[in-house]
């Protein structure tokens, strides 16, 4: 039997056990984020050290997506995707019982390490067991767990955390990985591969590890140090971008890449792949924003700002399984668009917002994004592999995935810098009318008792309150237009579009 010709005894076991493999780890990424301000209190360390649990995680998992083409090639796909839940389930609990932060912060490193592998080769497998007509279906049921579990994270964070104890959210890995471990190795432990004993690239994951290392630690710490006036930032940056531009060049001339960068030379999954990093940017950015926004200036609370984002993952959970089945019939490249279409009319109604604006405009505008996330992932990740022969779509989806998470920290940043400069804009020009001059200002003091001091912090608290708003509206309207520009470059990709994988013939550059 070949690979290509492989079937599972029960498909539909073999996608629940790859697929809650795969919604444990991205639950992961955020479930740890709300939990910090305790995390930090019971291990008596300040919550700027506590941010380690998340970058470390952040950091390690990174430099080890660009690995699993070498390392499915070294050790077969369904061993390694075995192994990464297995090694997932150990450093979970590890976390769980860890008494200082140190620990933590070790554990937490393995962990993100550990599952890197687990996105992409969860991806390449459910593509070489599907029959090609179903392909697209198997890219849905991921879409909708990368979409859905990131919002559950952060709200079953805050609930495990608030009724529990913080290890719980670790804890819970565990009977999740170990049911999942013994799904997929039941029903894909016969299934044929090839092992290729393919030397390893020292140099290339050296200048990786340094080169991605200092790149993610740079984002997740430059708007704690000020960016550039910080020597440090500036020396890790310096540093950073020597070694990956080291890192280009090598792996363009090396015989062995780590990192296949020649598969850019694919139309499809350049093009793929700059949709998906930019969309996928816009999203995080979105639904890192706004609950800011709603905790800080809106006086939400956690959970409730969580509820507040929380119908983004309704018409997924829906709709995702109705893209699998039919978009094989359409032109991918219209999905794709409307997706950047209806993300991006998401966004110019957020930049209509006003500071009165109540709980449900909220959520209905999070419900109706939702329709373009449904659209987004799986046509552009059908897009980007369309064009990869079956050898190297390990490669291409652990390097896309790899530039989507970057992309993803790049938002992080790029979103809480520009959402705080705007407001220190807006607060100074704001100020410039809020003056004993200003004959609406004298009123408005006077309504409140005269110019006191308690009266004269609440003005200003009133200004900032405006100043994030403004800040937020022109955040949105910048999102709006990127997605605009996002239309326009999907469809420089061409068909046809058909996902490979286990052998299938066809697809063009």
């Amino acid at each position: 039997m070949s690979e290509a010709s492989f079937r599972p005894a029960h498909m539909g076991l073999a996608v629940v056990g790859v697929s809650l493999a795969t919604f444990m780890q991205v639950l992961d990424t955020t479930i740890a984020n709300v939990a910090l301000p305790t995390i930090s209190g019971n291990l008596g360390v300040s919550a700027e050290q506590g941010t380690w649990v998340v970058t470390s995680f952040a950091v390690c998992n990174a430099i080890a997506l660009p690995l699993t083409g070498w390392m499915a090639r070294r050790f077969g796909e369904v061993k390694l995707f075995l192994a990464s839940v297995a090694l997932f389930v150990l450093t979970s609990f590890l976390c769980g019982i860890a008494r200082s932060m140190p620990e933590l912060v070790a554990f937490r490193a393995l962990q993100g390490f550990v599952a890197g592998p687990l996105y992409p080769m969860a991806q390449t497998l459910l593509l070489a067991i599907f029959p090609v007509a179903k392909r697209g279906m198997a890219l849905a049921l991921l879409a909708m767990v990368t979409v859905v579990a990131p919002i559950i994270g952060p709200i079953a964070g805050g609930w495990i955390t608030d009724n529990y104890s913080w290890p719980w959210i670790f804890f819970i890995n565990v009977p999740i990985g170990v049911f999942a471990t013994l799904v997929v190795w039941a029903q894909l432990r016969n299934r044929p591969e090839q092992i290729v004993h393919q030397p390893i690239d020292y140099v290339g994951l050296a200048l990786l590890v340094l080169g991605v290392g200092l790149l993610q630690v740079v984002l997740d710490k430059g708007n704690d140090l000020d960016w550039f006036e910080s020597r440090f930032i500036l020396g890790a940056t310096a540093v950073s971008v020597i070694a990956l531009l080291a890192l280009v060049i090598w792996e363009l001339t090396d015989k062995h890449p780590i990192i296949d960068l020649r598969l850019f030379r694919y139309r499809n999954f350049t093009f793929g792949t700059i949709a998906l990093v930019l969309g996928y940017a816009g999203f995080f950015g979105i639904n890192l924003i706004l609950p800011q926004w709603l905790q800080t200036q809106m006086g939400y609370t956690p959970v409730w700002a969580g509820l507040a984002a929380a119908p983004i993952g309704i018409l997924p959970v829906f709709l995702s399984p109705l893209v699998g089945r039919f978009a094989h019939k359409t032109d991918l490249r219209l999905l794709a668009a409307g997706s950047f279409v209806v993300i991006g009319a998401s966004c110019y109604m957020r930049a209509q917002f006003s500071t009165d604006v109540d709980y449900f405009h909220i959520a209905a505008v999070q419900a109706f994004m939702g329709l373009g996330v449904a659209l987004f992932f799986m046509p552009t990740t059908s897009i980007l592999l369309s064009s990869l022969k079956p050898q190297e779509i390990a490669d291409g989806s652990g390097l896309a995935t790899f530039l989507r998470v970057l992309g993803g920290s790049f938002a992080s940043s790029l979103t809480t810098w520009i959402w705080h400069r705007r407001e220190i804009f807006h607060h100074a020009q704001l100020t410039e009318h809020v003056n004993a001059y200003n004959p609406a200002t004298r009123d408005y003091l006077t309504q409140l008792g005269g110019s006191s001091t308690a009266h004269l912090a609440h003005l200003d608290q009133v200004v900032e309150h405006q100043a994030y708003m403004l800040s937020t509206v022109d955040l949105f309207t910048l999102l709006s237009w990127m997605f605009a520009v996002l239309v326009l470059i999907i469809w420089l990709a061409k068909p046809p579009f058909a996902a490979k994988g286990g052998g299938d013939a066809g697809g063009g550059h």
